[in-house]
């Protein structure tokens, strides 16, 4: 790689990409741990020598799903997130909280728990990294086709937040227009809209 001709930064092509890398942790303390999600303080050493405290939260991984009907209406929750005080318009999703659970599974089970559809075409869509500057937590976001509806007898009773959770139907496009005029703010919902839709350009 080269340097850029006249701005500070080299330059890339394709190939460009995240890769595995970790500074050492001089000592590291829990501070929460729960079957959902952990808080721990590390501290590492940067290339110096020097060392900085870091926070970093460990939830279980996550999926979530664009599910596309025949007309090319993407299904949206409105769910209540109470860590922002809000409710938000989001893809169908959830964690890896099932013992041995594969994502793609876990991608079913949610779509099924949350809007009581099932797909019969599944593809992989995104793999999201969050928060990096202090979580762990990727997700990993699916493309749902071929939709129907579960069985009322097979449908799950929902509870919490989830029992208070709407689903609309929205034309695709005027979904990525919710995104971009703001609307629409949760990241996971916005990267898989966007990659939908700059897919079809491609």
């Amino acid at each position: 790689m080269t340097q850029h001709p006249s701005l500070p930064g080299r330059l890339a092509g394709a190939g460009v990409a995240d890769s595995e890398h970790s500074w050492p942790v001089a000592r590291s303390e829990t501070v929460y741990d729960t079957p959902y999600i952990a808080l721990r303080t590390d501290i590492i050493v940067d290339p110096s020598g020097a060392e900085h405290a870091r926070a970093v939260v460990s939830p279980h991984g996550a999926v979530a799903v664009v599910a596309l009907d025949e007309d090319d209406r993407v299904l949206l929750v409105e769910q209540y997130r109470h860590a922002v005080q809000r409710r938000l318009i989001e893809l169908p999703a959830g964690t890896l909280d099932v013992e041995g659970e594969s994502p793609i599974d876990a991608a079913k089970r949610e779509l099924a728990e949350e809007a009581d559809i099932v797909a019969e075409a599944w593809t992989p869509l995104l793999q999201l990294t969050m928060t990096p500057g202090h979580s762990t937590e990727r997700i990993e976001v699916f493309l749902a086709t071929g939709l129907s509806a579960v069985a009322d007898a097979d449908r799950t009773t929902r509870e919490a937040e989830e029992a208070d959770m709407a689903q609309w139907w929205i034309p695709l496009g005027e979904a990525v227009d919710a995104v971009l005029s703001g609307r629409i703010t949760d990241s996971k919902t916005v990267a898989a809209l966007l990659a939908v839709q700059v897919s079809r350009s491609r």
